[in-house]
């Protein structure tokens, strides 16, 4: 019943922000939009700090990344290969295209402000612990507002009827295949995680800022850290495949970007592979952003 009420929460929130899109004051639109890009930090700063108050009661904490790196390579690899493998059986062709280093290097060097906020709150955690007090943000909280946000944002987001024909749709359907191939591949290379909640990890699509929250609510903290890495490391793999072979195979590259395809790396989908695939990316980057948090809060669940 708790977990019912924790994912209905999620759902409202995001709901309202899209029903409220366009009717709020003007000027409290604009600080909303002003706050989205900066506020994935703020959650991740709490997210480190709940992270470190649990660290120490952890066994084996350098699992938690090489589990959570597993785990990310072998989805991301899937969604890239099933994506791949539809649109090669409807006979669609690789294609071309050119890519900007100074791109590349601006994305990563974005990526490395999430480890930077990750790093911060952590240290904080650290040094109030050491002072006597332990630090308390309210991460569920944070995360309810951060939904109506993007609620807020998926409103605004440009999407066209014309965009949504089956094969576009063949995206994000490579995504979530790919991402369950591999969750069942990770189950022969991880130690210690079930195959239910495999799938369940498999199901973040690099929405990081969501995915360890409801899972640490929902499951416990160990999870929910391999679930916040395991999504940024989804990201990081994705601007590697953007630029690394997404000018060759866009469609398949934009499938293993996942949600983020839709924002963080939408920039690089635009100049790695091309105008002409913006839609490939707004309409998959769109479904797993509402998909994403309906799938792991159920799965988390189960």
């Amino acid at each position: 019943m708790q977990s019912l009420w924790l994912i209905t929460q999620l759902l409202v929130c995001l709901f309202l922000g899209f029903v409220f899109a366009r009717r709020l004051p003007n000027w409290l639109e604009k600080l909303a939009f002003k706050i989205l890009p900066y506020f994935t930090y703020i959650l991740l700063v709490a997210i480190a700090v709940e992270f470190s108050q649990t660290l120490h009661s952890i066994a084996h904490p350098e699992k938690i990344l090489s589990n959570a790196l597993i785990i990310a390579t072998m989805t991301s690899v899937g969604a890239f290969l099933v994506c791949y493998a539809l649109f090669k059986l409807i006979g669609v062709k690789p294609t071309s295209g050119r890519v900007s280093p100074e791109l590349l290097v601006k994305s990563l060097i974005n990526i490395s402000y999430a480890f930077i906020a990750l790093a911060v709150g952590y240290g904080l955690a650290e040094f109030s612990g050491y002072l006597g007090y332990q630090l308390h943000l309210s991460t569920w909280n944070l995360l309810l507002v951060f939904m109506f946000l993007i609620g807020l944002d998926l409103a605004y987001s440009p999407l066209n009827r014309s965009w949504l024909n089956w094969k576009i749709l063949l995206v994000p359907i490579g995504c979530i295949l790919g991402s369950l191939l591999g969750a069942f591949v990770s189950l022969y290379l991880v130690h210690g995680i079930g195959f239910k909640d495999l799938i369940m990890l498999s199901q973040g699509y690099g929405f990081y800022s969501m995915t360890g929250i409801v899972v640490s609510e929902l499951k416990n903290a160990e999870l929910g850290s391999v679930a916040l890495m395991n999504d940024l490391f989804r990201e990081i793999i994705a601007i590697l495949f953007m630029y690394i072979i997404g000018w060759r195979y866009p469609r398949s590259a934009i499938s293993s970007a996942a949600a983020t395809a839709m924002d963080v790396t939408l920039p690089m989908v635009k100049q790695a592979c091309g105008n002409e695939f913006i839609p490939h990316a707004m309409v998959s980057g769109f479904i797993l952003s509402v998909l994403a948090p309906i799938a792991v809060s159920v799965l988390a669940a189960l």
